[in-house]
C-alpha cells in the first residue's frame, strides 16, 4: 500500500464527543473493490479501499487506492493509527494515512481480517489463511500465536475481539470457532464445524450474544459469551453464508448475506428468517451485508452495485459504487473525549 493518497480526512471524522445514552452515534466504513470488468493489466481505472459514509449520505474514499484490502481497524486511543488487512499482509499508518508501513515479512501474507483489542490497544490480531498472527506493540512486530489451533483446519477467515475483556478473542476458522482468553497464548474450540466459519460477530446490544455463519452448516448463535452455540432454525445449510450482521438500532434484527439465497433477515432475534430480495437483481449473489447507524440495511451484490434498504430488506434501491464488491462493513463508535 504506497502512500499515494492521504487518510488525513479521517482526523475530522471523530469529534471526540461521548456517546449519547439513548442514541449511540457511530461512524460507518466499508472496504470495497470497484472491480467489475477489471483484470490485472487492464487500463480501467478504479478507486478501491476504505470508504466512509458521510452525514450527507455520500461515500467518501479515504487513504490509498488498494485493490487488496479486506478489513480496516483503528486504535481507539488515537484515530491516526490505522490498520488494514490486505493481500500482502498487514499495513499500519501512525499519521492518519500520510505514510504506511508493511508490518510483516514474506511468511505472513493474504490478511483476511484485522482487529484491535479496545482494552489493550497495542494488541493487534490478524486472521490469515494459515492461522493467526498477533502483535503486542502496535504492529512493530508480528508473531504467530496458534497454540490450540489444529495443524490442519486453522484457515482463519475472521477474527473479533470481545469488547468486554482484554485478551478475549474469537477466530472463525476452517474447522470451527476458536476462543482465546489470554491474548492468543492458548486457543480452544468452542464450536466445531466441518465447513469454514466465514464470519463471527458480537451483538452491539448484548455483549454475551455472538453470531457465526458458515460455508454450509448454517448460522449459529451464542447467548453466553461464545461458550456454547445453538444452530439457528430456518437458516439454509445447503450453500454458503458469507457474513452476518446486527442492527445497531434494534436488538431483534439480524441479517445474513448469501451467494445462493441473497439476503436473509430476522426480526425476532433469530427465531425465524425471511428471504428479502425484492428489488435486487435476479438470483442476487450477495457477498456482504451491513447495517448503518440509522438502521439502513446494505447488500453488496457482486458484479452489480451496493444496494440499500430503508425497511430492512422489504424493498431495495441502488445506492452507489457501481461494480463494487464490499469485503467488510465497520461500525465504529466515536473516539472518547
Amino acid at each position: 500500500m504506497p502512500p499515494a493518497r492521504l487518510l488525513l480526512p479521517l482526523l475530522a471524522l471523530f469529534p471526540g464527543v461521548p456517546l449519547a445514552a439513548a442514541t449511540p452515534a457511530y461512524d460507518f466504513f466499508i472496504c470495497a473493490n470497484i472491480n467489475r470488468n477489471y483484470v490485472i493489466g487492464s487500463k480501467i481505472e478504479t478507486l478501491n479501499g476504505v470508504y466512509h459514509r458521510t452525514a450527507a449520505g455520500a461515500w467518501e474514499h479515504l487513504g490509498c487506492n488498494d485493490t487488496g484490502l479486506t478489513a480496516v481497524a483503528f486504535d481507539p486511543r488515537d484515530r491516526q493509527v490505522v490498520y488494514t488487512s490486505a493481500l500482502n499482509g498487514l499495513w499500519r499508518s501512525l499519521d492518519g494515512g500520510r505514510t504506511w508501513r508493511l508490518c510483516n515479512g514474506w511468511d505472513i501474507t493474504e490478511g483476511r481480517d484485522v482487529a484491535v483489542d479496545p482494552h489493550a490497544p497495542d494488541h493487534v490480531y490478524l486472521a490469515l489463511p494459515d492461522g493467526v498472527a498477533v502483535s503486542t506493540d502496535r504492529a512493530q512486530t508480528l508473531v504467530r500465536r496458534e497454540a490450540g489451533l489444529p495443524d490442519r483446519g486453522k484457515y482463519t477467515q475472521a477474527i473479533k475481539v470481545d469488547r468486554t475483556r482484554a485478551g478475549r478473542v474469537f477466530a472463525a476458522c476452517e474447522s470451527g470457532v476458536y476462543l482465546t482468553e489470554d491474548g492468543a497464548q492458548h486457543w480452544r474450540q468452542v464450536l466445531p464445524t466441518r465447513e469454514t466459519v466465514n464470519d463471527v460477530q458480537q451483538s452491539p446490544h448484548d455483549p454475551r450474544v455472538w453470531l457465526a455463519v458458515t460455508q454450509s452448516a448454517g448460522a449459529w448463535l451464542s447467548r453466553d459469551g461464545g461458550l456454547t452455540w445453538q444452530q439457528l432454525p430456518g437458516v439454509p445449510t445447503d450453500r454458503a453464508l458469507y457474513n452476518g450482521t446486527f442492527d445497531v438500532t434494534n436488538p431483534q434484527r439480524l441479517a445474513l448475506g448469501s451467494w445462493a439465497h441473497g439476503v436473509l433477515t430476522s426480526e425476532d432475534g433469530g427465531a425465524t428468517w425471511t428471504a428479502r430480495n425484492a428489488g435486487l437483481p435476479a438470483a442476487p449473489r450477495v457477498w456482504r451485508v451491513g447495517v448503518d447507524p440509522a438502521g439502513r440495511l446494505y447488500a453488496s451484490v457482486v458484479q452489480a452495485t451496493l444496494f440499500v434498504s430503508d425497511d430492512f430488506g422489504r424493498t431495495w434501491r441502488r445506492d452507489a459504487l457501481e461494480g463494487s464488491q464490499v469485503n467488510s462493513f465497520l461500525l465504529l463508535p466515536p473516539a472518547a473525549p
